[in-house]
């Protein structure tokens, strides 16, 4: 039987909303930290800050995906949030395990910008998306089950938020494969993927039920 403290416990959506936008608001910050201004001492010409800047490419591309990814993640938590009546202690942990991922993306984007040929830097920058996905979908269907869902949800919520989650893991899985071709495929079709994602439903090539 759960003690009375464990039945009690973390039942604030509020709370849990409030760390998890700290945490995305100091993620988003670090990301953009690698990205370093040219040395005034090493630049001596137009045409020498033209080539410094494009030396730049890797991290302006990774910081690129990287906030899309935290944006999208961010909307996915906040909409499962919003659709829950409560919260209980295993929501709470759940969605800290969730958050923990979060921070990591900092590094793996940093990885990732300073080893971008590199495959292991993408499959582990992709391995971070992957629990993030999996943790999102941990979280709802245990919400599912333990009937933490508002009463007045849309019947439809549990297949959209599922079939939303499941079709851009696939996704990100089929633009990770591609860096078996090279890396910059499966950034450059990872990109698209969330760039489809933030504009949708408007410009969607995925349609979901």
């Amino acid at each position: 039987m759960r003690s009375l403290y464990n039945k009690v416990a973390g039942q604030s959506l509020e709370r849990i909303a409030a760390l998890s936008d700290g945490v995305f608001a100091v993620a988003m910050t670090l990301i953009v930290l690698d990205i370093h201004v040219p040395a005034r001492a090493s630049v001596h010409s137009e045409r020498e800050l033209a080539e410094t800047l494009l030396e730049l490419t890797p991290e302006l591309i990774t910081y690129l995906m990287s906030f899309l990814t935290l944006g999208i993640f961010w909307v996915g938590q906040q909409t499962q949030l919003n659709h829950l009546e409560r919260a209980d202690r295993n929501v709470a942990w759940i969605h800290m395990g969730f958050l923990a991922t979060i921070a990591m993306l900092p590094f793996s984007t940093s990885l990732l910008a300073s080893f971008i040929a590199y495959r292991l830097a993408l499959v582990l920058y992709w391995l971070n998306i992957l629990v993030l996905g999996l943790s999102l979908i941990w979280s709802w269907r245990y919400a599912v089950r333990a009937g933490l869902v508002k009463a007045d949800a849309p019947k439809e919520i549990d297949r959209a938020v599922m079939d939303r989650i499941v079709v851009a893991q696939v996704l990100y899985a089929v633009g990770a494969a591609l860096c078996v071709i090279d890396t910059y495929w499966s950034i450059g079709f990872i990109v698209l993927v969330q760039l489809n994602y933030a504009v949708a439903p408007r410009l969607t090539f995925v349609k979901l039920r």
